[in-house]
């Protein structure tokens, strides 16, 4: 079942169509280091990811008279958010295509950086864009299915497919890991 706008949410939406820039100060407070953390995770660049989050926001800001109140803020967000991200990308491979692999940011995401999640992150930011993002989407941001399916414009089925074929590969790269970790012990 699909949830609705929360109340405060549509507080702060409602005066943002109104042209309340306090209530696009508290909407961009509310969301800006989950947002952050996304387009980090699929930029894999911390500068492109705050260019995305702040393109995001404006873009936001301009068409929030289109939202549907009716759905949940979230995932409207995050679609403007990881289209923004595959634009800024995409013009990134054009101007350096030859440097895409050069583009490895230290400052991945921060919450909640340990030592025990390292390697999880490492093999999540291993695996292609394809499995990568329903992945980050489900168990990062707490999407549902049919949330990440509208996010991706991609078919549920797809998401439900990528979902599997991303927790295998992340199995089988956890399992390697601890076996090499195992041998070298």
């Amino acid at each position: 079942m699909e949830r609705s706008v929360n109340a405060l949410d549509s507080k702060i939406i409602i005066g943002i169509c109104n042209g309340d820039r306090d209530a696009m100060y508290e909407l961009y407070s509310a969301y800006f280091e989950r947002a952050l953390r996304l387009a980090i995770a699929i930029t894999r660049n911390r500068d492109m990811a705050q260019d995305a989050v702040q393109e995001t926001f404006i873009r936001v800001y301009r068409n929030m008279h289109t939202f549907d109140q009716t759905k949940r803020f979230e995932p409207w967000l995050y679609k403007i958010l990881v289209n923004e991200s595959r634009r800024l990308l995409k013009k990134e491979q054009r101007l350096f295509f030859w440097m895409r692999n050069d583009y490895k940011d230290a400052e991945h995401i921060q919450a909640d950086e340990s030592p025990d999640y390292e390697e999880l992150y490492e093999a999540i930011q291993s695996l292609s864009d394809k499995v990568r993002l329903p992945i980050i989407l489900k168990y990062l941001q707490g999407f549902s299915e049919k949330e990440i399916a509208d996010t991706l414009d991609i078919p549920l089925n797809t998401v439900k497919s990528r979902l599997f074929q991303g927790r295998k590969k992340l199995l089988k790269q956890l399992q390697d890991l601890e076996e090499r970790s195992a041998y070298h012990a």
